[in-house]
């Protein structure tokens, strides 16, 4: 019994020391890996001068600089439709001929109404003659003591009121006249011409078809004339862009239906009123409509075509230039440290730190170490990125990887450049440490 107790005691001291030595070896591990430097893997690049470009892209379609939708001012019945959708035309030419039996029913009254208002005026210009000189008749015989105030005054009474009824039936005569003028205008509507050479883009009716004027409502689209000689590209830019925007920037333009050939355009024209989409809502976007002229044109270009346009606002030339990803925004920049200053109120009071505004840097690489650097930023392209001040030509900017960039660098920390994997900018390098 006595030696199975103690075969039992060297067994317990057995695992507790085990145990020991297991959580001993633990500690030296924590404590070793603990002095160990993080290295971080970087990719650098030369910083060097260039031409840079800055664009504005925005989508849209393409259109006719001039195209007329026409709409007839008349109601009625199409009795004449001798174009179809495709057809060359030119300005003047017959495009629809609407019904007009009414409105030559209201001409012939009208025109009989007038001559029955010129007789009439002519017969009061008649009496009006015959009238006056019977007024000027009494006049002298009044004059000479042979006619009475009251003959006079009846005589002068007449002339007035015959004169009165000669002007009533010329201003009869000029308001048939004026309703004949009418009429004869909305028949003259009842026949529409092209207003410009172009080409029937569109047609809504067919022949015997009846339409709608406009003059109580917004009338019938009958159908759209285009000038396809002058096409344009309208696309819609956002409101943080259109500000870069100006008139005479020149634009590439990519219409889907042609691949990846490019036409190159000159903005024409920049909206002035936003056009907003979700409204009141998180996904509320605000555009300006931006047209571009195109330059190069084709004929199988058609109205309404997909395109994407790269306008190009501004271009410097021999700049000192990083990559984009090698700039980032920090608040913690060395410089910007002492700058936190306690402030007092009036009262002596103290109040909050201010707080550091973020500052664009770069990290330069320099003896393995990172050195952080404040810079003044100027336009980009889709790679590079105007430096202003900070840097000169030859330094090694950090330019990967951008996880290292943007969170994992500090002013000092221990680097290494590897060689490029996939170029600048690559987002899958991590921070090892060395053994």
């Amino acid at each position: 019994m006595a030696n199975g107790k103690r075969k039992k005691s060297k067994k317990k001291l057995f695992i507790f020391g085990g145990l020991g030595l297991l959580v001993l070896i633990l500690i030296i591990v924590v404590l070793t890996a603990g002095g160990k430097e993080n290295i971080i893997l970087v990719q650098t690049e030369k910083v060097a001068k260039r031409s840079i470009t800055q664009t504005v892209t925005a989508t849209g379609t393409v259109d006719p600089e001039f195209k007329v939708i026409i709409t007839p001012e008349v109601t009625g019945e199409i009795i004449g439709l001798p174009v179809k959708e495709g057809d060359v035309v030119k300005k003047g030419q017959l495009l629809i001929k609407i019904k007009g039996d009414q409105y030559m029913a209201q001409k012939d009254r009208l025109e009989a109404n007038l001559k029955s208002a010129e007789a009439s005026l002519r017969m009061s210009e008649a009496e009006l003659t015959r009238i006056e000189l019977e007024y000027n008749r009494v006049k002298e015989l009044h004059n000479k003591g042979l006619a009475s105030n009251s003959e006079l005054e009846n005589a002068e009474a007449n002339y007035l009121s015959t004169k009165a009824s000669f002007e009533s039936a010329q201003a009869n005569v000029l308001q048939s006249k004026a309703q004949l003028r009418e009429v004869l205008e909305t028949l003259y509507k009842t026949t529409i011409y092209s207003p410009i050479d172009g080409i029937v883009t569109q047609l809504n009716v067919e022949l015997a078809e009846r339409v709608l004027g406009s003059g109580f409502s917004q009338g019938t689209n009958i159908m759209t004339v285009a000038d396809l000689s002058k096409m344009q590209a309208v696309v819609d830019v956002d409101e943080n862009d259109v500000v870069l925007v100006s008139v005479g920037d020149t634009a590439n333009v990519k219409i889907d239906a042609f691949g990846d050939r490019i036409f190159h355009g000159i903005v024409s024209e920049i909206g002035n009123s936003a056009k907003a989409t979700g409204f009141g809502t998180q996904e509320q976007v605000v555009n300006f409509s931006v047209k571009v002229n195109l330059i190069d044109l084709d004929p199988n270009l058609r109205p309404g075509m997909s395109c994407n346009a790269d306008i190009e606002t501004e271009t410097v030339k021999d700049v000192i230039s990083v990559p984009i990803q090698s700039v980032t925004a920090r608040t913690d920049v060395p410089e910007e440290k002492d700058t936190t200053k306690v402030e007092k109120t009036e009262g002596g009071n103290n109040q909050m730190p201010a707080m550091n505004k973020p500052k664009e840097v770069v990290f330069l690489a320099n003896n393995g170490k990172a050195k952080i650097v404040v810079v003044e930023t100027g336009i980009s392209d889709d790679n590079f990125l105007e430096i202003k001040s900070g840097l000169k030509e030859g330094d090694e900017v950090i330019s990967g990887s951008y996880r290292a960039i943007s969170r994992e660098l500090e002013d000092g920390s221990i680097v290494r450049v590897e060689d490029k994997k996939g170029g600048p900018g690559n987002q899958d390098m991590v921070a090892e440490e060395e053994n």
